[in-house]
């Protein structure tokens, strides 16, 4: 018999009233007359349209709206008219409610709101393989108003909070997409705090194990860290207010993702990670004084503490394109570690936690707003046909996550570009002929190729040739997305000259060996020299890869060249047609797919996944089935692209078979350190090694070791055992 949920009506609608009443005391700041009517109106249409659907958890559906629009007014600042549109942005998906009718209630600006919102709800549906035309679409509506885009990242915040009832693979999808797009445009929107929390969140899904750990860890040691904070900040809060500067001062702890990050990238325990806290200094200063009190703050922290000469970050005299302003630098704290200092006004520190929403407040003070420059750029994108959506999309995602570097022209004006970018994205940022004909440049006067990486404060002049065309390899060169996306267009122009060139050559061959020209024979010659398209078979014509003797020998095999119009539609497949083709084989180490069926499939390299790891099926256009650990460097993309290809898969108890990983050990060169190590795999686990590099430098041992383990239990034993070894100190799993 089934149980019944017994819900209590009347607590609800209390419980929907008090939500109701915070919604408006976080809007408080923002109201003018009659906004609250309008927020009244909005909250009722609400309440009607969704009264009788729940969520996952099973509370009523309009818990998620108020939630919505509170975190659109508290956490990001946004009025009324984002208040309304936050509490009605499902009503017109899930419900009778038409645009007509809340434009009539609420008026056209709304209207457009709401139906920016409702266009991007497709754009991560499960099954779609348009994510990416459809992120584009929002894209599109964000250059309009971006007030899109804030409430779409309200929405996903509460969603990513309260999806511990989702199934697993849902949770797995969202995230992935979460990390992969909506952290990188809250980081570019300005919105620091939500940004880390979507990071954060996505963590919790997608990888589990870490984050607890983590999450463990810096609560062991919170008591410690708060103590140390307070002794730091005494000396700095006391010369602060003696010299008359009004000022909070406080520590805050760094997040999960960016400590785990910051393990990854230098390769460390959680024990050597110093930073797990920056002190903020947040002075109140009347606007003239901003810049002249921030450096008065800087030069008392550094009088009491060393600064670390090459670790001060200057956002204030030049700000970051996302407008962030701040004065950074890391200290020698009392105890010998490093400790990261960041000084800024209110004013800085409302817009570096709420980004766009303060920036408008603030609009009138800043004279050059990077954020409209950078909705430029999204423009300028969104305008360039040629680009394939999915190679928009990481283009697109490349141009988030930079930081910016400053690079002036001869004549001193000022440029953007992203860190990293070389003098070819400088050409193309100038003007696309001028990117197109770019033999090399001066750098501060010297000669550098066009692959020359552009430090901070370079002065760039571009050396052009008449001659000069883009090149396939140019598009390794660069890293903006407007430099590669006009590439590519002229290289598409290029190759379709070339092939226009190989057509006519290929009817004349063609009529010399008496064969008709036409469409079904052009089809067959592709197939039969494995080219994916017709036009490639012209390219390689007139590229004289293909001459006569291999059209006669095509003419000669005889075969009976099976005619196949195309290759197969990736959006063709499916779990069941991957089934079809491969019955059978003796996998019963990995079940995959809702039923949980065992198929068969191959092991990504990129991530060689060992039994116990969490995993999925990911469907590939010609290798079957690929099992990918969920934190693979590649999952998030692969999941967020293309989530309609994923699949379940999870490892079932195997007969004894092993796998191959990599490990890497660090430690200190001593007599016999691999003799040790080696013995502890090959006699104590019965380990077989497939390779071994080492590299010893100055007395520091680096090695990795390619070996063949059963699962992950066997790998940890291991790991334990090798770090038992004298000499060693740290031994990591890593990806291939």
């Amino acid at each position: 018999m089934k149980t019944e949920l017994v819900i209590d009506l009347e607590a609800e609608k209390q419980e929907i009233l008090k939500r109701y009443r915070a919604l408006l005391r976080a809007s408080k700041s923002t109201l003018q007359k009659g906004d609250k009517k309008e927020i009244r109106k909005a909250f009722d249409m609400a309440l009607e349209s969704h009264k009788d659907m729940r969520r996952k958890s099973g509370e009523p559906y309009i818990y998620h709206p108020i939630a919505v629009a509170q975190i659109a007014a508290e956490e990001i600042g946004l009025g009324t008219t984002s208040i309304v549109c936050a509490l009605l942005h499902d009503v017109v998906e899930d419900t009778d409610i038409t645009l007509e009718d809340i434009e009539r209630e609420f008026g056209k600006k709304t209207a457009k709101i709401i139906d920016g919102l409702t266009k991007i709800s497709g754009v991560f549906d499960t099954n779609s393989s348009l994510q990416a035309e459809n992120f584009r679409k929002m894209l599109l509506t964000l250059a309009d108003d971006v007030r899109v885009i804030l409430i779409k990242l309200a929405d996903r915040l509460h969603n990513m909070r309260t999806m511990d009832f989702m199934p697993r693979h849902k949770q797995l999808k969202i995230a992935s997409e979460t990390i992969y797009l909506y952290a990188p445009l809250a980081h570019r929107l300005g919105l620091y705090a939500i940004k880390s929390e979507l990071e954060d969140l996505s963590m919790k899904y997608l990888d589990p194990d870490t984050y607890k750990f983590i999450a463990k860890k810096l609560n062991e040691k919170k008591a410690e860290r708060a103590l140390f904070i307070k002794k730091f900040v005494e000396p700095i809060d006391e010369i602060v207010h003696e010299q008359g500067l009004v000022a909070d001062v406080y520590g805050r702890p760094k997040s999960i993702h960016s400590i785990w990050n910051k393990m990854k990238k230098k390769n460390i325990p959680f024990e050597e990670v110093y930073d797990l806290f920056a002190i903020r200094i947040i002075l109140d200063s009347a606007p003239e004084n901003e810049k002249a009190d921030c450096w008065k703050a800087y030069s008392i922290v550094t009088d009491l503490y060393r600064p670390n000469p090459d670790r001060l970050r200057d956002w204030v005299s030049s700000p970051k394109g996302n407008g962030y302003e701040s004065l950074h630098t890391t200290v020698m704290g009392p105890r010998g570690q490093w400790v990261e200092v960041q000084i800024r006004t209110q004013r800085m520190n409302e817009i570096a936690e709420k980004g766009f929403a303060a920036h408008w407040k603030y609009k009138e003070s800043s004279n050059d707003n990077g954020l409209d420059q950078w909705i430029q750029k999204v423009r300028e994108m969104l305008n360039n046909p040629e680009a394939n959506a999915l190679d928009f999309l990481d283009d697109f995602k490349m141009n988030l996550f930079s930081d910016e570097i400053f690079i002036f022209t001869p004549k001193g004006a000022l440029i953007q570009l992203p860190l990293g970018a070389t003098a070819l994205d400088f050409a193309f940022e100038i003007h696309t002929d001028v990117g197109a004909t770019c033999i090399g440049a001066k750098v501060n006067h010297k000669l550098v190729p066009i692959s020359y990486k552009l430090q901070n404060g370079d002065q760039v002049e571009i050396i052009t040739s008449s001659k000069q065309t883009p090149k396939e390899d140019w598009l390794n060169v660069v890293v903006t997305a407007k430099a590669k996306s006009k590439i590519k267009s002229s290289l598409k122009e290029e190759k379709r000259k070339i092939a226009e060139n190989g057509k006519e050559i290929l009817e004349r061959k063609l009529k010399s060996l008496k064969i008709t020209y036409n469409t079904e024979n052009i089809q067959k010659l592709s197939y039969f020299f494995k080219l994916p398209s017709t036009q490639e078979l012209f390219v390689n014509v007139a590229l004289g890869k293909i001459e006569l003797k291999d059209i006669k020998e095509y003419l000669s095999s005889g075969k009976e060249v099976e005619n196949r119009s195309s290759p197969e539609r990736p959006e063709n497949l499916s779990v069941d047609g991957i089934k079809s083709k491969i019955k059978g084989g003796e996998s019963d180490i990995l079940l995959i797919g809702e039923d949980m069926q065992r198929i068969d499939y191959t092991l990504a390299a990129c991530c060689n996944p060992i039994p116990g790891d969490d995993v999925f099926g990911f469907i590939t256009v010609s290798e079957g089935i690929k099992i990918h650990r969920t934190n693979c460097p590649n999952a998030a993309q692969l999941m967020a692209n293309y989530g309609y290809r994923v699949v379940k898969a999870k490892w079932n108890k195997q007969q004894e078979l092993t796998f191959l990983t990599g490990l890497r050990i660090v430690g200190i060169d001593d007599v016999g350190l691999i003799n040790n190590i080696t013995r502890v795999i090959s006699t104590d686990f019965k380990v077989n090694m497939r390779s071994i590099t080492v590299d010893t430098n100055e007395g520091i041992f680096d090695g990795s070791i390619m070996i063949f383990v059963n699962d992950t239990e066997h790998l940890e034993n291991l790991i334990k055992n090798l770090l038992k070894v004298r000499g060693v100190t740290g031994v990591t799993r890593f990806d291939a």
